[in-house]
């Protein structure tokens, strides 16, 4: 039933492989879980379209089939009682999901609201360019783009984006306020989001030397942890900032409702090293599990 062979975007996952080749992955791209099994007739109808789908939207999102008599153990973690069931997974997390088998234009609704739409083919790759690009020249770049373009929300994110690499945030925020709703679920909105409340969360907070020697004169001062996390993600030391939010987990978990957790799903949004946010979301699975 998987076309797997013809098709880059389909995948059968496994219970071994299911934190690099689903959640971790979905970092990346969203991850769309087809729960099913070979006895199933409503499968037989739902599985086609969905792969058909992962096809036609060419990595814009990845489709992880997964039989459930084979993988009772991913089955049973996301409680599955029927199949077909669909699950969206998006930057480590599951989102959103249904049951049953349901028409193509119905799927092709659930993707656009998840902020998911076809990705065009690429002819010919772009040549790579080892030079590091100017934040400062990208957002004169952008600003032009949005003056020539106003219409075009896109470049209005992309210029949010990049005027946070150069800390201005007040503005990011209110270009990214102004933006139409079904941008709100664009991975690159989510992560910008997630910086926001960082920047946020420093606004009225003491300096980094004041909040290291809070926390060497008491270990279990978990705010101030969560503040020099924040300092050392805005100042660009991610591993830094994940190694405060996760000693916070270790000490207290349950800390404001779960804060320490929190803190480090939106730190996993705003980093785009994969390789780091896999090994740190590694370490948090095994605090937690």
């Amino acid at each position: 039933m998987t076309d797997t062979a013809t098709n880059p975007h389909v995948f059968d996952a496994t219970t071994e492989g299911f934190e690099a080749d689903v959640l971790q992955a979905s970092l990346a791209a969203p991850v769309l879980i087809d729960f099913w099994a070979t006895w199933c007739g409503p499968c037989k109808t739902l599985g086609p379209i969905l792969e058909k789908l992962a096809a036609d939207y060419n990595g814009a999102f990845r489709l992880a089939k997964i039989d459930v008599d084979k993988e009772q153990e991913i089955a049973a973690a996301f409680q599955i009682r029927s199949i077909p069931t669909v699950i969206l997974v998006k930057n480590g997390q599951p989102v959103d999901g249904f049951p049953g088998a349901v028409p193509e234009a119905q799927l092709r609704a659930f993707l656009k609201q998840h902020g998911i739409e076809p990705a065009e083919k690429v002819a010919e790759a772009a040549p790579e360019n080892d030079a590091p690009i100017d934040p400062h020249a990208d957002v004169v770049r952008l600003r032009a783009s949005v003056a020539a373009a106003p219409e075009n929300d896109a470049l209005k994110l992309d210029l949010a984006i990049a005027l946070l690499k150069t800390g201005a945030a007040h503005e990011a925020q209110q270009i990214i306020d102004a933006l139409p709703a079904n941008l709100a679920t664009d991975d690159r909105a989510i992560r910008a989001h997630a910086h926001l409340r960082f920047v946020g969360l420093l606004k009225d907070a003491p300096p980094t030397a004041v909040l290291e020697s809070a926390i060497a004169a008491n270990p279990d001062d978990l705010h101030a942890r969560h503040l020099l996390g924040a300092h050392k993600l805005i100042e660009g030391d991610a591993a830094g900032g994940l190694d405060q939010f996760l000693e916070m987990l270790r000490r207290n978990r349950g800390f404001e409702n779960g804060l320490p957790k929190q803190a480090l799903i939106d730190a996993f949004r705003t980093i785009e090293d994969a390789d780091l946010v896999g090994a740190y979301r590694r370490r948090m699975s095994s605090l937690l599990f």
